[in-house]
């Protein structure tokens, strides 16, 4: 269903300010204003203040700042309702409803610019971007610095990682009352003393520098709008007409009410692949995990992981247990010496002579396996450019239908921030040459989500925080038992990510055959809540991320096998930031459920309702828990597999050890089994 209703004034003799819009249910209410000559909006939720009037504007190079001495000149006014489909997501019909107002001002004194703000309100949040309309008075322009505020009405408790960071979004995030923000990437999820869950993001980034918040350094409770730089100091470059991403205020009642978050997407424009079949949900394998606990090497020599022996073994293994496609990592020439400094070195065509890529895609195809290609660029862009399209040309040739980007390091040669807008710009270059293809692009080291994979969902998942590696060599003991429970209601709210769950060998042998001890980083975590993160940590492909032999004999490899990474429904079923996750999720035309339960370094209990099952029909829960004796310190590898038939009717007591977790495969029963 698709209605549109647009009214407008004509001039400001018919329009008036202020101006309110609300939620298709009436509890977000937008109010608009003109405040001595500035434009502010405030916002409120159930009738209390979430954001008082909060000021919006540019501030330009070599031209004054527009945001002062400002007139109206129209309102309209639009609702919009439609229901559209996903090719694949954490839900597979997405409806979009909202109410729009747009509301067009200009100075009124010379030069006499004009620009217009754009408000959706949906009932779980608010997008608000800028129109710049072709104009006399504004047409080549430098941003310095966008002047949107959000102006909080009370003071809360916010979750962040810090920005402009050589390690990018890989940070553990921290938690501080927001009056005391400094500069922190989005997603940025606060909770507000009322309980009232808000978060700050953005949509549709695509000729734009990325989206920063900056706190007030006077310990107040405004928060603005900070871009990331170019060499120069330059934020944004354009001509008008122009438009810019939309900010996202994302709002719910209680953290679990945050997921699946969807804002993001219906504020990005429908797909723009015709037929995106190409693109395949997955499990796979790969030459990875080795490099990083120092079995295998990415630069070639003895110890070269890469090989043509190594990625038929890993292929064979995918072949065996369900996995449908194999990552091969340190295959093409230039990871040799300090390869961090080789973005000018990497060839993205030419393998090592101890990997032949043509045999290896060929064996992998006749085992109906994807191989998955990997390009790092170490911010090489130029580099990489000049060769995507004969690059992804002999990808094509070779049925290679994924691959995974790597862009480690802070800036580019050129001294352009990471996510600034040149590298904006590269990765929507990487994203449509891949479409051209047939490719799908799996993203490190990444530009945050902004719900472009409905536009083109060829963007199938991407890293974007701190994963699991940093469990083999973080140097600070690895990531928290929280980590993950934050995670979901932070970084998860952008987007897919690839975390790389899985690993089985939770000590981490090291190559001389001994054991890690618990005090140096390993996986914070037990065997079971290693399960339930492909439950939780939402991505259409999920690694299976361990050693091959790591997963031999072991009976809890089973539901790496079985679970779904694809999804016609997800509900939270209970969840804490920081301390605990219960999530359900329907597989993909399928009357099978998958539970994900995790916690953090507190064991805890929960008592499920299983009423999403359909009524009158048998199941069987097939659970994975953590042993009676499990702890993510001294006991982190003891499981409990059980089977109990459930029905709509029942309800499962979901125990979790301390860091621990619990998968559960619900499927409907055969023969009473």
């Amino acid at each position: 269903m698709l209605i549109a209703v647009l009214v407008a004034a004509p001039g400001a003799a018919l329009a008036q300010l202020p101006a309110t819009v609300a939620s298709p249910d009436g509890k977000n209410v937008v109010t608009v204003s003109l405040d001595s000559g500035t434009l502010r909006y405030a916002l409120k939720r159930r009738g209390a203040n979430v954001l008082m009037p909060s000021a919006l504007g540019f501030e330009f190079r070599n031209a004054p700042r527009l945001k002062d001495n400002l007139r109206l000149v129209s309102v309209a006014r639009a609702t919009h309702d439609e229901t559209w489909t996903q090719p694949w997501g954490e839900v597979r019909q997405v409806r979009d409803h909202h109410n729009e107002l747009r509301v067009t001002v200009e100075e009124s004194s010379a030069p006499g610019r004009r620009f217009v703000a754009v408000f959706r309100v949906f009932n779980d949040g608010v997008g608000l971007r800028y129109e710049l309309p072709a104009q006399d008075a504004l047409q080549q322009f430098e941003i310095m610095e966008e002047l949107t505020e959000f102006s909080f009405a009370t003071d809360g408790r916010a979750w962040w990682i810090p920005s402009f960071q050589w390690n990018r979004y890989e940070y553990l995030f921290r938690a501080s009352p927001l009056s005391t923000l400094d500069t922190v990437h989005t997603p940025l999820t606060i909770e507000l003393q009322s309980g009232l869950h808000v978060v700050l993001h953005e949509a549709d980034l695509f000729d734009y520098a990325g989206m920063n918040i900056r706190g007030g350094k006077e310990q107040n409770r405004t928060l603005r709008v900070m871009l990331a730089p170019m060499h120069d100091g330059v934020k944004v470059r354009g001509a008008t007409p122009f438009v810019t991403p939309w900010r996202t205020i994302q709002l719910a009642d209680r953290a679990a009410d945050l997921v699946p978050s969807v804002i993001g997407l219906n504020l990005n424009p429908p797909s723009k692949i015709a037929d995106p079949s190409f693109v395949t949900p997955m499990k796979y394998d790969g030459i990875w995990w080795a490099m990083h606990i120092n079995v295998w090497t990415w630069e070639s020599g003895a110890k070269h992981g890469a090989t043509t022996e190594h990625a038929k073994r890993y292929i064979d293994f995918a072949a065996k247990n369900n996995l449908g496609g194999t990552l091969v990592e340190g295959w093409n020439v230039g990871w040799d010496g300090n390869w961090i400094n080789n973005g000018d070195k990497f060839s993205f065509t030419t393998a090592y002579p101890d990997f032949d890529l043509k045999a290896v895609a060929e064996y992998a195809k006749s085992k109906g396996v994807h191989l998955i290609g990997h390009n790092e660029t170490a911010m090489g862009i130029a580099n990489y450019e000049r060769q995507l399209d004969s690059a992804f040309a002999l990808y094509k040739s070779l049925g290679i239908t994924a691959v995974k980007t790597g862009y480690v390091g802070d800036k580019t040669v050129e001294g352009d921030a990471h996510h600034s807008q040149p590298m904006v710009r590269h990765y929507r270059k990487v994203i449509e040459t891949a479409a051209k293809y047939g490719i799908a692009i799996n993203a490190h080291e990444p530009i945050h989500d902004t719900g472009e994979r409905r536009t083109w969902p060829n963007m199938i998942s991407r890293e974007g925080a701190r994963g699991q590696e940093y469990n083999a060599w973080g140097g600070d003991g690895g990531n928290a038992p929280e980590h993950e429970t934050i995670l979901f209601f932070t970084r998860m709210l952008a987007g897919p990510m690839d975390f790389t769950p899985g690993i089985f060998d939770i000590n981490i042998t090291r190559p001389t055959g001994q054991p890690r001890s618990y005090e140096s980083s390993r996986p914070r975590t037990t065997l079971a809540k290693q399960l339930a993160l492909y439950v939780v940590l939402y991505s259409p492909i999920q690694m299976a991320a361990d050693l091959p032999e790591n997963y031999e004999g072991q009976p809890a490899f089973q539901f790496i096998r079985d679970v779904a990474v694809d999804w016609d429904t997800t509900r939270v079923l209970d969840g804490k930031i920081g301390d605990y996750v219960v999530v359900a999720r329907k597989a993909r035309a399928k009357d099978e459920w998958f539970i994900g339960a995790i916690t953090d370094e507190e064991a805890r209990t929960f008592t499920e309702p299983l009423s999403f099952l359909t009524p009158g029909r048998p199941y069987v829960a097939e659970i994975y828990a953590d042993g009676k004796d499990a702890h993510f310190l001294t006991n982190p590898t003891s499981v409990a597999i059980s089977k109990v038939p459930v029905t709509s009717a029942s309800k499962l007591t979901i125990k979790l050890a301390k860091g621990g977790g619990q998968a559960i495969r619900i499927r409907p029963a055969v023969n009473g089994k």
